[in-house]
C-alpha cells in the first residue's frame, strides 16, 4: 500500500467553509495529511462494486418485503407501514448512501463491511476536502475517483424525473421545495445537511433549512416551517432512531406519507439497507459471492468473525473474535441484536488501518477513505486518495 504526504489544509481555510471539527480532542488532525494511492483498476472495482451490490440489495429487500423478514433486520412495528408505502412508490427515491469496503488495495479482493443507506456521513470530506488537498498541493484535482458532487447534484433532479437522464428537469419541475434538517447540536451533520442544501438549490430546486424542532408537521397538510409548506423533507436523523425515540414523529410520518403530502428523503425503505440484519440475508441469498463476508445471526464456527450491532454508529459494541478469543473490542450503548461477520483485516499500512467508503448516489460516484486501529470509530482519521498509474 503506498501512501503520499502532502500539505495539510490551513485550519483556518476549514474554518472559513464552516468545517469546524478539524481537530480531535488529543489535539490531532482530524484531515490526514497523505493520500491513499489507488490506480485507475482499483478505483473502477470500488465503482462496479457499490453498483452491482446496489441491485443485490434491492433484490434482497423486496425478499425481506415479500417474505415479512422484518424480525430478522430489527425493523421496529412502527416503521413497517412507511417503509412499504416508500418502497411500493417510485417517487420515493434514494438520494444517497455510503457503502464501507475493506480491500481493493494491492490485490486484496473488496469486501463489503455494512452499507450506510439512510444518513451516511464523512460527505464533505469526500466530496470537498479531498479534493482541495489536490488542488491546494498543485495536482491534478480530476485524479480522483470523486464526482459526489455532480452525481448527488443529477439525483436530486431525478427526484423530479424519476427516470436515468436528469436533463430533462427543468421541463418538469414546477416549485416543489426541499426543507433540510438536522439536530441542531452537531456541527458535522449540520454542515453535512448543508451542503446537500447547496447542491439541491445549484440543481434547481427551492430550498430552506431549519433544525427539526422548528419543523412543524400536520398529518392532513404535510410539513411546514414558518407556515410554508414543503413538499420534501431531508432528515439527516437516523430512522431507527425515529422509531424509537420520537414515536409520535413516526406516526405523524406514516400519516402524511399515507395521505401523499410530502415525500421523505432518504426513504424509509433504505433502513432496511442500514440495518447490518440484511448481510446475513446478502449471504443467504449470494452464498460466497466474491464481495460480501459470510455472515449469520450466530458466531462463525471454525473461523475468526466481527460480532457487531445491527443498529450502530462508529464502531460501538464491536468485537473482533479469533480462536474463540476478543482479542478488540469497543464498549457502546447498543446491546441487542448482533449479526456476525467473517473477519478480513482492512488495508494496512504501519499499523494503521485503512478503510475505503464508497459513496452512491444512482451510481457509485466518490471514494474516501478513514483511517484508525483495528476498529474504526470516533477517533478515526478521513484519508484522501489519489489515482497514480
Amino acid at each position: 500500500m503506498k501512501l503520499l504526504k502532502v500539505e495539510k489544509l490551513k485550519k483556518d481555510y476549514l474554518e472559513s467553509i464552516g468545517f469546524s471539527w478539524h481537530t480531535d480532542s488529543d489535539g490531532s488532525d482530524y484531515i490526514s495529511d497523505e493520500l491513499v494511492c489507488v490506480n485507475s483498476n482499483e478505483a473502477n472495482a470500488y465503482y462496479e462494486a457499490a453498483n452491482e451490490l446496489y441491485d443485490m440489495f434491492i433484490a434482497v429487500a423486496q425478499n425481506v418485503i415479500d417474505n415479512d423478514r422484518f424480525d430478522e433486520l430489527a425493523i421496529p412495528f412502527n416503521l413497517r407501514d412507511i417503509i412499504k408505502i416508500s418502497w411500493e412508490n417510485e417517487v420515493h427515491w434514494h438520494l444517497y448512501g455510503r457503502f464501507d469496503f475493506a480491500g481493493g488495495i494491492d490485490g486484496k479482493p473488496i469486501k463489503l463491511l455494512e452499507f450506510n443507506a439512510d444518513t451516511p456521513t464523512m460527505l464533505f470530506e469526500s466530496a470537498i476536502l479531498q479534493w482541495a488537498l489536490l488542488k491546494q498541493n498543485n495536482m491534478d484535482e480530476r485524479s480522483q475517483f470523486n464526482n459526489i458532487y455532480e452525481a448527488l447534484m443529477d439525483n436530486f433532479k431525478r427526484l423530479i424525473t424519476l427516470n436515468d437522464d436528469p436533463s430533462s428537469f427543468e421541463e418538469y419541475y414546477q416549485g416543489w421545495k426541499i426543507l433540510f434538517s438536522s439536530i441542531a447540536n452537531n456541527q458535522e451533520e449540520i454542515l453535512t445537511t448543508k451542503l446537500l442544501e447547496h447542491i439541491a438549490k445549484e440543481a434547481g430546486f427551492h430550498t430552506h433549512f431549519a433544525y427539526v424542532d422548528e419543523v412543524e408537521f400536520n398529518e392532513n397538510e404535510g410539513i411546514f416551517k414558518d407556515g410554508q409548506n414543503y413538499e420534501y423533507w431531508f432528515k439527516l436523523i437516523p430512522w431507527e432512531d425515529i422509531a424509537i425515540e420520537e414515536g409520535e414523529l413516526a406516526a405523524l410520518l406514516t400519516q402524511i406519507m399515507k395521505n401523499q403530502k410530502a415525500i421523505i428523503l432518504n426513504p424509509a425503505y433504505t433502513l432496511l439497507f442500514q440495518s447490518k440484519g440484511i448481510m446475513k440475508i446478502l449471504w443467504e441469498l449470494y452464498p460466497n459471492h466474491p464481495l460480501l463476508l459470510e455472515t449469520k445471526d450466530k458466531p462463525l464456527s471454525g473461523k475468526s468473525y466481527v460480532k457487531k450491532p445491527i443498529f450502530g454508529r462508529e464502531g460501538a459494541n464491536i468485537s473482533i473474535i479469533k480462536n474463540d478469543e476478543v482479542i478488540c473490542e469497543n464498549q457502546g450503548p447498543y446491546q441487542n441484536n448482533f449479526i456476525y461477520q467473517e473477519f478480513v483485516e482492512l488495508n494496512e499500512y504501519n499499523k494503521e488501518y485503512y478503510q475505503a467508503g464508497v459513496f452512491f448516489a444512482y451510481e457509485g460516484c466518490g471514494l474516501g477513505f478513514r483511517k484508525g486501529s483495528m476498529i474504526l470509530d470516533n477517533t478515526s482519521k478521513f484519508v484522501g486518495h489519489i489515482i497514480e498509474e
